[in-house]
């Protein structure tokens, strides 16, 4: 099958477009045709190497063969011991805690790694979701538990995480101020931003709006900034950034709501907790995939290099079948 190959970190041209086995389907296991993945923020960490990324996947090489968490497609096979699932059905799912791996034709996985995808969205709209649609409602409702009526500001709201945020908290009830570059504002005003605002022109730390819940998807200001932005007993949550800032975070964090009632959150990401409520939300027309950019897999350098860019509005898909 074709699959690309990923033997040592470095820059997108150390991704090579070439052939492995296909995989044979354990008896726990499902044997999925993908037709559809997608590229998170993980994955060009993870490419190049970085800190702790060679702790957890190997020092001076991958332990893994290929990237890509994220994965739709249609189920060819199952083994023997599989109940959930049977061939043709169509599948989606985030299978980073289950050895990557998704840049491929094919790929085993267990059952409880998958469920049916949403019957209102085509393979690559919904390859685009599982990932960070979960990382965007765990934050806001299982951490920031937002309600009806909140203000809520999503820094970094252009972006895969950021787009699908936007949607899920107006779906709330929330009032959602967008930040991100001038060329996303856009982007953002049409996923139901309330507002937006140029990170560039305007620094929303020091502003007069004070917010309930803050979701940061790009955490590259100081802790003690956000706080400034936040009501009395709000709370911050961040779901990826700066290894510096995340740092602070943990350690000053319990002392911060300790001294000030305000919550400063790291969001421990849990793959497909909350899958089934997304698709319910996808299902009754209130999340949509937003898209710029699908690429091919023996295109997959190009994918990445735009993905490096940081223009892209939503997300860049890779289309498999």
């Amino acid at each position: 099958m074709k699959s690309i190959l990923f033997n040592k970190y470095g820059p997108p041209n150390v991704l090579k477009f070439g052939d492995v086995a296909k995989p044979v389907p354990k008896a726990d296991e499902v044997l999925l045709r993908i037709h559809a993945s997608s590229i998170n923020s993980w994955d060009p960490g993870l490419l190049r190497g970085e800190f702790p990324n060679r702790l957890i996947f190997g020092l001076t090489k991958p332990k893994i063969k290929t990237l890509g968490a994220d994965v739709a497609g249609r189920v060819e096979a199952v083994g023997s011991s599989v109940s959930q699932f049977s061939p043709g059905q169509e599948v989606w799912g985030d299978l980073s805690h289950r050895g990557w791996g998704r840049f491929a034709e094919y790929v085993c996985a267990p059952e409880n790694s998958l469920a049916l995808k949403p019957t209102n969205m085509a393979f690559e709209q919904a390859a685009a979701v599982p990932q960070a649609g979960l990382l965007a409602l765990q934050g806001l409702r299982v951490v920031g538990r937002i309600q009806a009526g909140h203000k809520v500001l999503i820094n970094g709201a252009g972006g895969g995480v950021g787009i699908f945020a936007v949607q899920i908290a107006k779906a709330i009830g929330a009032e959602v101020t967008g930040v991100d570059s001038s060329n996303k504002l856009q982007a953002v005003l049409s996923a139901g931003a309330d507002r937006v605002i140029d990170f560039a022109v305007e620094n929303f730390t020091r502003c007069k709006n004070h917010y309930d819940l803050i979701l940061d998807v790009v955490t590259n200001r100081s802790m003690f900034d956000y706080l400034r932005a936040l009501k009395p007993q709000g709370a911050y949550v961040t779901v990826g950034g700066e290894l510096k800032r995340l740092l602070q975070i943990f350690m000053l964090g319990p002392w911060i709501k300790l001294a000030s009632r305000k919550q400063m959150r790291v969001l421990a990401h849990k793959p497909n907790q909350g899958l089934d409520e997304l698709k319910d939300l996808i299902e009754s027309g209130k999340v949509v995939s937003v898209i710029d950019g699908r690429y091919g897999l023996d295109d997959i350098q190009r994918a990445f290099r735009h993905f490096a860019q940081g223009t892209h509005r939503g997300k860049i898909v890779i289309s498999v079948a």
